[in-house]
This record gives structure tokens, sequence and C-alpha cells, in this order.
């Protein structure tokens, strides 16, 4: 691939820097990046040298990626337990099933039932008696 040159801008100061055709595109996020600490540093400071400003811009990106490394790293540590987890629950033999008894109905009402049925009855026969006298 050839290379081709892209003019960025950092800290108010612009830079000429050669690239791979194709990489532009990532070269203008770095240096949209490092331009925000250096706005930053420009804000709180002022002027200073361009080496400098370059460099506590750096330090500052720097400082950034290794939180985030830090946090991507514990992330990937808890990620890590949990699938060990998921694994062990999977594995794990299945528990054994429970029989539990539900009686459909309860016995009082059985017995209700069947003393209403006897009285439905010994009046039946007493409408039958009387029928027949």
């Amino acid at each position: 691939m050839s290379q081709i040159e892209v003019q960025i801008t950092i800290g108010g100061r612009t830079f000429d820097v050669a690239c791979q055709q194709g990489e532009e595109q990532y070269l203008l996020t770095a240096a949209r990046m490092l331009d925000t600490e250096a706005q930053v540093l420009v804000g709180q400071i002022g002027r200073m040298p361009e080496s400098r400003m370059l460099l506590m811009a750096g330090l500052m990106l720097a400082d950034k990626t290794a939180g985030l490394e830090d946090r991507l790293r514990a992330a990937e540590d808890k990620l890590g337990e949990m699938a060990e987890e998921l694994r062990d629950l999977r594995n794990r033999p299945a528990p054994e099933p429970e029989r539990i008894e539900v009686p459909v109905i309860p016995a009082s009402v059985t017995e209700t039932l069947a003393e209403m049925a006897a009285r439905a009855e010994a009046l039946a026969e007493a409408v039958e008696e009387k029928a027949a006298s």
C-alpha cells in the first residue's frame, strides 16, 4: 500500500502525518482523542511548548487507557467466574423430583357432602312414603 499525507490539528497546531492508504480514519480518530486532551491542557495552562503539550496529552490518554484496561481486566475476570459457575450449574445432576401429595378434596368437605347426601336420601324416602300413602 502507498502512504498518504494527512493533516491533523492538535492543541491548535497543525501537523502533517503520513499513514497507509485506508488508515486515514484511524489516524483522524486518534488525533481527535489527542486533541481533546490537548485542548484541556491549553484551557488550564495556556500556551506551552509543542513537545510538552503532546507529552502531557499523551500521558493523559495513557492514564485513561490504563484505567479502561483495568476495568476490562476486572470485567473479563468476572465473566470468567460467571462462565465457570454456569458450567458447574449445567454439569450438576438434576435434583431428585420430590413427591408431594395434595388431596383434591379436603376431608372436611367430603364429610359434609356425605352428611348432605344422607339427609337428601332421608328426605327422598320421606317424600316417597307420603306419596305412597
